[in-house]
């Protein structure tokens, strides 16, 4: 069968269940939106392992803030990330490089405005050897000395990545805040097809997400996330929530336990556990796949992901030291 219609050759975007720990990937403008100075962030979703089609991506991540001695209107922020994505007996690839920026302007002690940008480079590709196609059905019998039939150009491309999005976040406390933003990706539409004389341009990826942590009790706070994603036909939205347990709030040895649920409209159940000890963050959910695509007997329904976060919080000098909203 014949594989490679123009929309299974362009494929479909990242689409993290914690969309919250890869921001860079969410929404550009949310670069350098953390509480700390420097943050390293490392990514992996496994999915549909044991099904025709299994999906497997990984990324990484760095960014950090840039306070201006001067101001304390504003701050610029800086980051870089990678991931590469693989699916299908194609082993259809993309692996991406990216810069971002963003300036985000302190309109009062609790309101932030932020817009951020993004360039990158990216590599799409595929393997044709393990597939098979319509042309070498001979009538009888699969015949795989047949030719395919087809004619590619190339079996690899390269493209200009770039987004741009904005982001609003209100904060009354460290522990109470709410971020909204809208984020686009490949707006210059680059083109990613494997036939030159065919014009298949990546369509716009538009991510709105929302993300609110409250304060509930000394002990206990809850955070919301929703992420709307609207790529050509393509429509999914993630709801979900977590419980952040705090275990202790001992000096240097502070320990939040996260639990959740989360649902992805496609139909998936998202689970979640993590747990971060002073500077470090560790979580990990389970989609328990819904549809009917994945009831092959014993296949291993849904998707695997772990991210991981490292925050640095410099020492400030008392001379360089200015009060900064993000907690």
């Amino acid at each position: 069968m014949n594989l490679f219609s123009s929309s299974t050759m362009i494929g479909q975007d990242l689409h993290y269940s914690q969309f919250y720990n890869s921001p860079q990937t969410a929404n550009p403008a949310l670069t350098g939106i953390f509480k700390g100075d420097r943050r390293f962030m490392g990514n992996t979703r496994d999915q549909w392992r044991w099904v025709p089609v299994p999906w497997f991506t990984m990324g990484a991540a760095y960014d950090q803030k840039f306070l201006p001695k001067k101001s304390e209107k504003f701050f610029w922020s800086g980051g870089i990330n990678f991931f590469h994505d693989r699916q299908g007996d194609s082993k259809l690839n993309l692996s991406t490089l990216n810069v971002s920026g963003s300036y985000s302007r302190i309109l009062n002690a609790q309101n932030i405005l932020t817009g951020g940008l993004t360039l990158g480079f990216s590599s799409r590709g595929f393997a044709p050897d393990d597939l098979t196609w319509d042309k070498q059905w001979d009538g009888v019998t699969f015949n795989s000395g047949l030719g395919s039939g087809e004619s590619f150009n190339t079996e690899r491309i390269y493209f200009l990545e770039t987004a741009a999005g904005l982001n609003y976040r209100y904060q009354r406390s460290s522990r109470t805040k709410i971020d909204l933003g809208v984020g686009a990706f490949h707006f210059l539409r680059p083109s990613a097809g494997f036939y030159n004389n065919e014009d298949q341009k990546l369509p716009i990826n538009i991510n709105f997400t929302g993300i609110a942590s409250l304060y509930l009790i000394d002990a206990l706070d809850i955070q919301l996330h929703a992420l709307h994603q609207r790529q050509s036909e393509y429509r999914e939205t993630i709801l979900g929530g977590l419980a952040k347990i705090y275990v202790s709030k001992k000096r240097g040895k502070e320990t939040q336990l996260h639990v959740g649920m989360g649902y992805r409209t496609s139909g998936s159940l998202i689970p979640t556990i993590a747990i971060e000890y002073t500077q470090f963050y560790i979580g990990a959910n389970y989609d328990i796949d819904g549809t009917g695509f994945n009831t092959i007997e014993n296949s291993r329904r849904g998707a695997l992901e772990i991210h991981f976060r490292y925050t640095i919080t410099d020492v400030k000098p008392l001379k360089d030291f200015k009060v900064c909203p993000i907690y």
